[in-house]
């Protein structure tokens, strides 16, 4: 379902170059009065879409006591209006996206969607929302596309007009400034045993930097993130370390790996595109990390149009959850998800020709309020439907935190093989760690302390 805000933004410059993106400030004046000051649409809508009000979640009375473990689930009280089944999924088929409709064919018997009423709940600080409405006026792709100018802090085109700056406004959506996140992620076999993988990132994101006035500030880095893991033993002391790069057609990412067996730490020029995602057992690729991340130059990106479909909202009972409850056979536990009719931004992205990739075709869907890709279907060179990707997230309603990210873990289901993966899962860990990390500076980054830290 297409709506005004599609139609007003693809008229303003779809057609333009790429080299100039920024909005007329009448436009840009539209943040903050009928959109929202991130350039979602303030309007409910009647397929069950609520009003965006600007509220944030109190979680003054769910925090008293809190111990930094999961978050309580300020919408624990409320119950399913209904639930998705095979059996009833046609008379609900204006509502599900392609992913959710090839789940419930292939797992009949046991895949479901409990649809909850919709709570749009994500807000951010005032000094993002200052940022947003600067970059509406200012923000340009540069560079066809693999680059950004001017804008900082928040999402560089709060009201895009086309594909790649929706590509951009997910890579570079605010997620604070510093963050260390403690996580599993998992495989399970077809008969869904499964062994956790244990792993802690710390991430540094300084496009988020509020000492930065513009990207140009940046020296091209956009994120500095390293990953080291403890469990199992026998992938324990495997670290990763990344420089992401802001303009990657002036230099593609950086990253180097660090191997207990060898005691050496490597350039890993591999770790982008298709290649297996660490610690994946081979049900993903390194791009299909929180949604979608890295250079977008291998695919011709169209958008599909903005649609209201259920996603994964609000998804704290996923984290509250044990895994032995929560990972199944087949797919995660459906009854711990919860579901919400959103607006998406919907983009294609085709392989170019004489570019390499296991997936063909892949279709991404943003959740207009927070910017991140919340669902993907990915498609194999025969241009049949592969793999299926679901996020789910939710506000992180502390105070010192604000933020709206993966929340209950990322899932990527391989239709073929029967199998799936879980990935950012953080059922018994502690919440993502957002202050105390003044460590936390680019020369923490360096292929020195990848080594320390391996060890």
């Amino acid at each position: 379902m297409k709506t005004k805000l599609l139609t007003t933004a693809l008229t303003l410059s779809l057609a333009a170059s790429a080299a100039v993106a920024e909005v007329p400030a009448n436009q840009a004046a539209r943040l903050g009065a009928d959109l929202t000051p991130m350039g979602a649409e303030k309007a409910g809508s009647t397929s069950g879409v609520s009003s965006w009000s600007g509220r944030a979640i109190n979680g003054s009375a769910l925090l008293n006591g809190f111990d930094g473990g999961a978050l309580p689930n300020p919408f624990a009280s409320e119950k399913a209006s209904y639930t998705i089944t095979a059996g009833n999924a046609a008379q609900y088929d204006s509502q599900l996206t392609v992913g959710q409709k090839a789940m419930l064919a292939t797992y009949p018997d046991s895949y479901k969607l409990n649809v909850y009423k919709s709570n749009r709940t994500c807000t951010y600080p005032d000094f993002v929302y200052k940022a947003a409405k600067r970059n509406a006026t200012v923000g340009q792709l540069i560079d066809g596309g693999n680059g950004i100018s001017e804008a900082i802090m928040a999402s560089p085109f709060p009201i895009p007009s086309s594909a790649a700056e929706v590509v951009w406004n997910h890579t570079l959506r605010y997620r604070g400034e510093r963050v260390a996140r403690d996580f599993n992620t998992t495989a399970p076999t077809a008969g869904g045993d499964f062994t956790l993988t244990y792993t802690r990132d710390e991430i540094v994101f300084p496009y988020s930097n509020a000492q930065n006035a513009r990207a140009e500030d940046l020296n091209n880095i956009s994120i500095y993130f390293v990953a080291y893991t403890s469990a199992p033993a026998r992938r324990a002391g495997n670290v990763v370390l990344v420089h992401e790069t802001l303009n990657m057609a002036k230099e593609g990412r950086k990253a180097w790996t660090y191997s207990p067996g060898t005691r050496r730490v490597r350039r890993a020029p591999n770790i982008a595109y298709d290649n297996p995602v660490t610690n994946g057992d081979g049900m993903g690729t390194s791009d299909q990390y929180d949604g979608y991340n890295g250079a977008p130059d291998r695919y011709t990106w169209t958008v599909s149009g903005v649609e209201e479909k259920l996603s994964q909202q609000n998804n704290y009972n996923a984290v509250l959850t044990d895994y032995d409850t929560l990972l199944q056979a087949g797919h995660a536990n459906p009854d711990v998800m919860r579901y919400e009719m959103r607006r998406q931004w919907v983009i294609e992205g085709n392989l170019k020709g004489g570019a390499r990739h296991i997936y063909a075709k892949r279709v991404l869907r943003m959740d207009e309020d927070s910017k991140q890709m919340t669902a993907g279907e990915m498609y194999d060179g025969r241009g049949e439907l592969w793999r299926v990707q679901e996020i789910g997230q939710a506000p992180d309603y502390r105070p010192e935190a604000q933020v709206c990210w993966t929340t209950g873990g990322e899932f990527i289901y391989d239709l073929l093989a029967g199998r799936y993966m879980g990935l950012a899962m953080k059922s018994g860990r502690p919440s993502n760690v957002v202050t105390g990390l003044e460590r936390l500076e680019p020369d923490y980054y360096t292929p020195a302390n990848v080594r320390r830290l391996g060890r």
